[in-house]
């Protein structure tokens, strides 16, 4: 899979970019603030409907303008479509597919796969638990684009019990408020267990795909790392034992909220469900000499910074393994790396189909990733010859 071409229509600080792309080592080099890492961002939004940078789109339109358009023609398997989103803050997104327009924006999830690596996902080992938690589904809606419907519904039954619970509490007991709130907190609660199982199992089993592959990635990029040295562990909000069917997960799930309703009325909130998971890292194999301790807190920062290059690398192997060759984005990577560890990562992803680099300086970006060159400069995007 790769991008033949790029077109920006006010996103960022384009008014307007057209940029021609080949498969292989693709490196947008400028200094900081000029635009470059504009590129990528776009590509990889297409891929998933959201940014690796920010949580609205509203900055995604450039300053002055309503809208924004990402259009790019991607070849995957040998064949060629375009793919176009018009971002629209505060309305609804509208996509096209060769033109044609899709009846729900969402359905171009998963078109064009990217995997981006970027120093905002040193977060994702240092962060709150909701970084882990978006890092698992939007490689589960990546793999299987079906799920963001789920991931969506799950949100909204989410939301509206959250605002049931607020008004019980809020509610002097034994008002009608409350009365007309606890009565149709039920179909909620059947709502949320049949969405949330269907999300917990999905990310069981990834969690399980991942885990061999972290282990692997993380031996190869840190010094001394070894297979079993890294490891990931989900942990539920609740309860589950070896379950894994939807069917019964989402009895235990039902059965959990039944059980924590008093906490949840007394605080308003809910207290089961995805939204409480956690992903836990952790370094070691349990030897004396390599005791099991979490990253959070424990790991230096270049084994941190190991760890979160692990996890992309891992996603990146595991799309592979399904059949499909994702595009590589590392986004300003190389300037936090030292020479070697350089140097093993573009060994690594040297033979992706498609990798796109940004950098400062073209002494950041390894030999080995040596290929077509863009200067990015004051919004414009100029090929090197």
């Amino acid at each position: 899979m790769y991008v033949t071409h790029l077109t920006l229509v006010d996103f960022r600080c384009y008014p307007t970019a057209e940029v021609s792309l080949e498969p292989g080592a693709t490196a947008f080099l400028g200094r900081n603030g000029q635009g470059k890492t504009n590129l990528v961002e776009a590509i990889d939004y297409l891929s998933r409907l959201s940014s690796h940078r920010v949580a609205a789109d509203a900055p995604l339109v450039r300053a002055g303008s309503q809208r924004a358009l990402v259009r790019a023609t991607v070849v995957r398997q040998g064949r060629e479509a375009v793919l176009e989103v018009e971002i629209n803050p505060g309305k609804t997104n509208r996509a096209r597919i060769n033109r044609a327009e899709l009846p729900r924006a969402r359905e171009l999830v998963g078109l064009v796969r990217t995997v981006v690596f970027a120093p905002e996902d040193l977060a994702l080992v240092k962060g709150d638990p909701s970084g882990r938690r978006a890092f698992l589904d939007d490689l589960l809606v990546l793999r299987s684009p079906r799920l963001a419907g789920v991931r969506q519904d799950y949100e909204r039954v989410l939301k509206q019990r959250n605002s049931l619970l607020r008004t019980a509490a809020a509610a002097r007991r034994g008002s009608s408020a409350e009365d007309g709130a606890l009565s149709t907190l039920g179909v909620w609660d059947a709502n949320l267990a049949r969405t949330g199982a269907e999300i917990l199992a999905e990310r069981l089993s990834l969690v399980t795909e991942l885990r061999p592959y972290v282990g692997n990635a993380y031996a190869t990029v840190a010094r001394g790392g070894t297979t079993d040295g890294a490891g990931l562990d989900y942990q539920p909000s609740l309860e589950i034992g070896d379950l894994t069917d939807r069917s019964a997960l989402t009895d235990r799930l039902l059965e959990e909220l039944e059980r924590r309703r008093p906490e949840e009325l007394d605080r308003g909130v809910s207290l089961v469900g995805p939204h409480r998971d956690e992903l836990a890292l952790t370094l070691g194999n349990g030897e004396p000499s390599m005791p099991v301790l979490p990253v959070r807190g424990y790991a230096s920062h270049g084994e941190s910074w190991s760890f979160a290059l692990a996890l992309r690398l891992a996603s990146y192997d595991l799309m592979r393994a399904d059949g499909d060759d994702p595009i590589l984005i590392l986004d300003d990577v190389f300037a936090e790396l030292d020479s070697e560890r350089r140097a093993q990562l573009a060994e690594l992803v040297a033979g992706a189909e498609q990798v796109l680099v940004t950098a400062a300086v073209a002494e950041d970006v390894p030999e080995k990733l040596a290929g077509t060159r863009y200067l990015v400069a004051d919004g414009a995007v100029t090929r090197e010859l």
